[in-house]
């Protein structure tokens, strides 16, 4: 971890604050298997962009107690909103569009409600403090302002209901 993810990671939710299995049964949800290392240090497999960042291979969330959360939230959303044949072959990088990217950010934001020790105000400020950008300068007003076309994907794609229930359901 460089010097500035340990200050960063200082101010976020990490995955050792939530119980894994708690994690595990929410993810379990979307057939997904969180994998947790045991040391800090080790290198996580799948992690797309290395250091304390989640990976991805297949249904395998790769994740360490120093992972922040909003980290293994925004891969598990990837997961979610890719389509099956992405998924059938994934390992490491998950790919998508503009268009999909944003759906991820708004789905983490959503998601981040229904897991007991979190909340979707402290993942949009966990996503500022790593350094996630937005055009109005902070995830809550993109979230509240400008998010509409990624509402409207998730919709289309029927992760989540025009009444804005989660489905619980992959991207097919």
């Amino acid at each position: 971890m460089d010097h500035q993810d340990n200050i960063r990671s200082q101010n976020v939710l990490l995955c050792e604050q939530i119980p894994h299995q708690r994690l595990q049964s929410f993810w379990g949800q979307y057939q997904l298997s969180i994998i947790v290392s045991d040391h800090n240090n080790d290198v996580i497999p799948g992690s797309f962009w290395g250091d304390s960042e989640a990976g991805l291979i297949a249904n395998r969330l790769y994740i360490r107690n120093n992972t922040p959360l909003h980290s293994l939230f925004h891969e598990a959303c990837h997961y979610v909103c890719m389509d099956k044949q992405r998924r059938d072959a994934l390992d490491t990088n998950a790919g998508g569009d503009y268009d999909e990217e944003n759906a991820v950010c708004y789905l983490q934001i959503l998601l981040a409600n229904r897991l007991e020790g979190f909340s979707s105000q402290r993942m949009m400020d966990d996503m500022d403090t790593w350094g996630y950008s937005f055009r109005l300068g902070s995830a809550q007003q993109w979230f509240l302002h400008d998010a509409e076309d990624a509402k409207a994907w998730l919709i289309d794609h029927q992760i989540i209901s025009t009444a804005m229930d989660i489905t619980f359901q992959l991207n097919q």
